[in-house]
């Protein structure tokens, strides 16, 4: 489908792929598409449900009871002088925005090859789209955090974080959002090809989760294994996120630059290569 004015091709659509793909202002050009699948996809998770958009909150609190009785309770694993409450809600959000971002984004290809093959539009505003959804998810959890924060400052005399650390607590929300993205996007090309991979992806997910300081901090690690650990860019923005609300967290800046580093070459790769493949997958879905 192209459009002509005046014998000039405003724009055309080709059977070449492109490294690049779409160009930031097309993709904004597409922003109203991109607000309502966000909008769609919020709709389609809770509607018939009885307590609907409140199972945003339900889900990390039934977490968060179930990891304080197992975790803290009778497993024992110290929270390094951190309320255990506000030391697993942290991880908590952070992990569910890693892990809902990345499985959904994996199944792009998988979950929209109907549209894909009718419709014009860049492939990239769905994954946009599913991943702007999870941060508006992360946004109200957040919310739920800071009100359980604030109760431990007010009322059990909780130190205030420092400002300087707590402006840093975007920073690790983005990386952690830029990794699963990344990740969500070379994934979606390989599960297109190979739907096998879907169960790979649910069980990485799940063993990774034991890799990252969720449900104990990089210190409770002896030193014989904690170079496993910190081997995951995940682990410097998980501690960076606890240190930047509750002042306990291990962070170094080589380690933090490993993470920045690690995430800005999986996103280019995963770019590309979900940009080179993506219109090639549309015929063999």
């Amino acid at each position: 489908m192209s459009i002509r004015t005046d014998n000039k091709w405003d724009w055309e659509i080709g059977s070449k792929t492109s490294w690049w793909g779409t160009s930031l202002p097309d993709l904004w050009a597409y922003r109203h598409l991109a607000s309502g699948l966000v909008r769609r996809d919020f709709l389609l998770v809770y509607q018939q449900t009885i307590l609907g958009p409140l199972w945003v909150l339900l889900q990390p609190l039934l977490t968060l009871i179930t990891y304080v009785i197992v975790f803290g309770k009778v497993v024992g694993i110290s929270t390094g002088g951190t309320p255990p409450v506000l030391f697993y809600l942290a991880g908590i959000i952070l992990w569910n925005l890693f892990n809902d971002t990345f499985t959904s984004v994996s199944s792009t290809f998988r979950d929209n090859a109907q549209v894909f093959s009718k419709v014009y539009f860049p492939r990239l505003i769905i994954p946009f789209a599913r991943l702007s959804g999870y941060l508006f998810n992360f946004g109200i959890q957040f919310g739920l955090l800071a009100v359980v924060l604030a109760y431990y400052i007010i009322f059990k005399g909780l130190q205030i974080p420092d400002i300087q650390w707590l402006l840093l607590a975007p920073v690790a929300i983005l990386l952690v959002g830029g990794i699963s993205f990344a990740l969500g996007l070379f994934f979606s090309v390989l599960t297109a090809k190979y739907r096998d991979m879907s169960y790979l992806i649910g069980l990485g997910t799940r063993l990774l989760m034991f890799l990252t300081p969720v449900i104990y901090p990089v210190g409770y690690v002896s030193e014989k294994w904690r170079w496993l650990v910190q081997l995951n860019p995940l682990t410097p923005l998980f501690e960076l996120f606890r240190r930047s609300l509750l002042g306990q967290g291990v962070v170094t800046f080589p380690l933090f630059a490993y993470s920045f580093i690690t995430t800005a070459v999986l996103l280019l790769a995963a770019l590309l290569i979900f940009n080179k493949q993506g219109d090639k997958l549309i015929d063999t879905i």
